[in-house]
């Protein structure tokens, strides 16, 4: 039987996995973006989810080998794309920090991830529209998408009311320009997500029938939706090891001295040096790399972020008929955390009290989202179908 409170709980265990995921990354030291990035998407997109399943899901290879390829083939396509978002959704974070790049970039998945499964299947009308309980779902995602617009004017009067050394003293990169047009793609692109766990159904009900408990039934989907991630991002990375000359970070104890090599969008950014140095002469600096700090933070950042999607698939099997409302929690619980996290790193620092006042006024609206999509939840499950 569904339990939208435990719902709740677990998606905001996924949004606080989610909002710090990207915490230990600070730690990283004489590595480029493409090498850490990569490092740590071996073990969030390739270990952790086939550990996961593992432990909790019985026979999970033959479940997936008796999927149909229709579905497997949708979900990894869904898992291609939302890996282009993913790719840009770091750039975000860089071009805007890690409070506004979050809330800009998952307000728009959330409003799509949420709201285009349910259209698509034709069930929205009926199942949302015309009951009492869905049209509450419905209030609390829009009272998601007021509390995310908030957040986003708070990062606005932040950026207007900072002096440009300000804003760089906090984000080393702060664009706000740049920053708004990456995170539009990358909220878009990364609701495909959302449709690739819509469109692994089948495994769930194959797992389901083959004796998996159904809190772990969404596990075997994210083997897949990650493989497709995983593809997307090694090829980027690929790419900027070759054109950066950083390959060699991932054995080297010395970096090589920096160069006027640059980056494309996921290195350091346009005009900027790549920040562990590509040196075309090859000139090793003597400042040693860490390597095992780099592999540890790098493997704790993977781990933390497939952690959001292990607690994910959890809390939706306990939102009953309203499924598709756990992508509005997860987004307003990524929110959420995400900003508290950049308050804690004094990314907020300078910025005034007109702009705290917002953010907090937004973090607020959002918990009051959740909540109201919990309630909505509730009457739905508590109604007799």
């Amino acid at each position: 039987m569904a339990n939208p409170v435990l719902g709740v709980i677990l998606h905001w265990l996924g949004g606080l996995a989610s909002g710090s995921f990207y915490v230990p990354y600070r730690a990283v030291r004489r590595w480029s973006w493409e090498t850490y990035w990569l490092v740590g998407g071996v073990f969030s997109w390739l270990i952790a989810p086939w550990l996961g399943a593992l432990l909790y899901v019985p026979d999970v290879i033959n479940i997936l080998r008796a999927t149909p390829t229709g579905p497997l083939l949708w979900t990894y396509f869904f898992g291609l794309l939302w890996g282009i978002g993913g790719l840009t959704f770091g750039l975000t974070m860089r071009y805007l920090g890690m409070s506004l790049g979050m809330a800009v970039a998952l307000g728009y998945c959330a409003v799509f991830g949420t709201l285009i499964p349910p259209l698509f299947h034709g069930t929205f009308a009926q199942n949302v529209l015309l009951t009492r309980s869905g049209q509450v779902v419905l209030v609390g995602v829009a009272v998601c998408v007021v509390g995310i617009l908030i957040a986003g004017l708070a990062g606005k009067a932040k950026e207007e009311g900072m002096s440009e050394v300000e804003k760089r003293a906090t984000v080393k990169e702060f664009n706000f320009r740049k920053g708004l047009l990456l995170a539009t793609f990358s909220g878009i692109m990364s609701a495909c997500f959302s449709f690739g766990l819509d469109a692994g159904g089948p495994i769930k009900t194959i797992a389901l029938a083959r004796g998996c408990s159904p809190i772990w039934q969404g596990l075997p989907v994210l083997i897949v939706i990650l493989a497709g991630g995983f593809t997307t991002n090694f090829a980027w990375c690929l790419y900027l090891h070759l054109r950066n000359g950083t390959g060699y970070q991932y054995f080297a104890r010395k970096a090589r001295e920096a160069s006027p090599v640059y980056a494309l969008v996921s290195g350091s950014g346009e005009g900027s040096p790549s920040p562990a140095g590509a040196g075309e002469d090859g000139r090793l600096d003597p400042t040693p790399v860490p390597l095992l700090r780099n592999y540890s933070c790098s493997a704790l950042a993977g781990f933390t972020w497939y952690l959001q999607f292990f607690f994910y698939s959890m809390g939706e099997t306990q939102m009953g008929q309203y499924g598709f409302s756990s992508w509005t929690l997860h987004m307003a619980s990524i929110i959420i955390f995400s900003s508290l996290w950049g308050l804690a790193l004094n990314e907020w620092n300078g910025a005034g009290p007109r702009p705290r006042r917002l953010l907090f006024l937004g973090l607020g609206t959002l918990v009051l989202s959740t909540m109201i999509v919990g309630l909505g939840n509730y009457l739905g499950a508590s109604s007799p179908h």
